[in-house]
């Protein structure tokens, strides 16, 4: 069956899309290899890190039907060596006659070389095709490219009159286990998750990927739990237990603080295996949220998830650090004195924070709603 360019494309967009839960740090990539005529000869996408990229996988898929054909890929074909050899080098050899791209890569020291060599070698290029979608695969990952920072999601859970917890600090469970299923979703897309002290102490969660509670086939899920995502507690007088739930199990974890002085509170919580990072202080004496964000991207996270209280959530609102809000509303009422989605300085209408919803969704009993933030960094 024949098909036309757009429809290659949004193929090989189907493709990266299997890989968003186990690219990371990678971006997510997809391949289709076609005829003149728009016959599919090779598919690929790219798996894990660390493995063959979709242009190599698509061509081993293709054989010897590849040359003189063309390639269709979301995002330029790399022109330099990490784990493996350069995707460009590979259409080269192979022989394909043009190249179809997606998006430049967003990588300022190698945007447009791999498309550049495809060209000083006689290769035929095209693009970019489907940009918008082919940019919505790798939000993460085009933000760390070209700012030095994650793509931060905020995730909460509240009920119909905007509560999220009891005044006690009592909030499992707000929603139901369609939600937590997401969420569970949300995790395994993610690099880092981050809380608060706070959520740790109240709270005591996990805040792990859990393959047996993920909206996923068996076998997706399993993969998508292999790599656990990095957990990070924001603990600037470090408050942590030493025996939290967070700090157990395989998954790392990150306890971010400004305490430098306090060595035993800081040995009785490496003794757990858990890493200890001092940051500067904000001007409020708490952990700095911006350097945070650095530091993660200097560690290769494309995607943060921030799972925390109103406070917690509501500093990186206020601070313009979040770029999506995902709220789970459930159909409950927790009154007036339970505490609210978002902590904020807010006391004039003309102080409020502009948001855009992009989708909003059934979930099992409760509906999820999803948003991007408008407010000037």
């Amino acid at each position: 069956m024949a098909f036309s360019p757009r429809e290659l494309m949004a193929r090989a967009i189907q493709l990266a899309e299997r890989g968003v839960y186990t690219t990371m740090p990678n971006p997510r990539v997809g391949c289709v290899i076609a005829d003149a005529e728009g016959n599919i000869i090779g598919e690929g996408w790219h798996k894990r890190a660390g493995e063959g990229h979709a242009e190599v996988e698509a061509l081993k898929d293709a054989g010897e039907k590849v040359k003189s054909n063309i390639a269709y890929v979301t995002l330029e074909p790399c022109s330099h060596s990490g784990k493996t050899g350069p995707c460009a080098d590979a259409l080269i050899a192979a022989g394909v006659a043009k190249v179809v791209f997606g998006m430049e890569d967003p990588n300022p020291s190698v945007g447009g070389n791999g498309l550049q060599k495809l060209r000083d070698a006689g290769i035929e290029v095209e693009g970019p095709l489907l940009e918008e979608f082919c940019r919505a695969l790798n939000p993460g990952f085009i933000k760390r490219m070209t700012l030095g920072l994650p793509l931060v999601r905020t995730k909460s859970a509240m009920s119909i009159d905007g509560r999220t917890a009891m005044a006690s600090g009592e909030s499992k469970w707000v929603t139901g286990p369609a939600a937590r299923a997401d969420v569970q979703n949300l995790r395994a897309r993610s690099c880092a998750i981050v809380t608060g002290v706070d959520s740790v102490r109240h709270d005591n969660p996990n805040m792990n990927v859990r393959p047996e509670e993920m909206a996923l086939p068996a076998e997706e899920a399993a993969a998508a739990a292999e790599k656990q995502p990095l957990r990070v507690i924001v603990d600037s007088k470090l408050r942590t237990p030493a025996k939290a739930f967070i700090l157990q199990g395989d998954a790392p974890t990150l306890v971010v603080t400004t305490d430098a002085a306090d060595s035993e509170r800081r040995a009785r919580l490496e003794k757990t295996g858990a890493e200890v990072l001092v940051l500067p202080a904000d001007k409020e004496g708490r952990v700095n949220l911006g350097e945070l964000l650095k530091e993660l991207a200097r560690r290769e996270c494309n995607e943060v998830l921030v799972e925390s209280g109103a406070t917690l959530s509501g500093a990186f609102m206020y601070q313009g650090h979040v770029d999506e809000i995902i709220v789970y509303v459930a159909p409950k009422i927790l009154g007036s004195s339970a505490r609210p989605l978002f902590e904020l300085p807010i006391e004039r209408m003309g102080s409020m924070l502009p948001i855009t919803i992009t989708d909003m969704r059934a979930v099992g009993h409760d509906w999820r709603i999803t948003a991007t933030t408008d407010i000037e960094r």
